[in-house]
């Protein structure tokens, strides 16, 4: 199912069997990840349970376990200019059990993790200190907007 916000496109999956935000929310989510650096933009989200995520991740990061959200950025050729940033998938039940050891709303963290997600398709990335420093500002800066708390503190 498909749906957009301005120039921003969302294609939402779900394979999951516990509940996840509606479509809008995830949608609202990858458009403020956007901003101004990507007004135009088409993002995929495939909502799985364990077993798939665990798949994906043996399969391209080499770790046999599952994790909450994976990110495939979009590779086109030199000079090919398509809106297509990539695709996302998350693990609903890894976000709901996160979000409940972290003390955080199931909401915040599902914000989050679309958000995080987004933004390592637009390129960010936090292997380095001060490439994390920047992505973990942004994505506070971006959660706050909404309402929500610092993800990278406990309270």
């Amino acid at each position: 199912m498909s749906e957009t916000l301005g120039g921003i496109e969302v294609d939402l999956q779900n394979a999951a069997d516990s509940p996840i935000p509606n479509q809008q929310e995830f949608l609202k989510w990858v458009s403020l990840a956007c901003g101004q650096q990507k007004p135009t933009a088409e993002v995929s989200i495939r909502v799985v349970e364990k077993d798939e995520s665990q798949a994906l991740n043996k399969q391209y990061r080499d770790k046999d376990k599952p994790t909450n959200v994976l990110s495939f950025p979009a590779e086109f050729p030199e000079g090919v200019d398509i809106p297509f940033l990539g695709d996302l998938v998350i693990c609903a039940p890894i976000v709901v059990s996160e979000a409940l050891e972290q003390h955080k709303t199931v909401e915040s963290h599902w914000a989050h993790m679309v958000i995080h997600g987004t933004l390592h398709l637009l390129g960010y990335d936090h292997i380095e200190d001060n490439e994390a420093e920047e992505m973990e500002a942004l994505e506070t800066s971006l959660l706050q907007k909404l309402g929500h708390k610092c993800p990278y503190t406990t309270d």
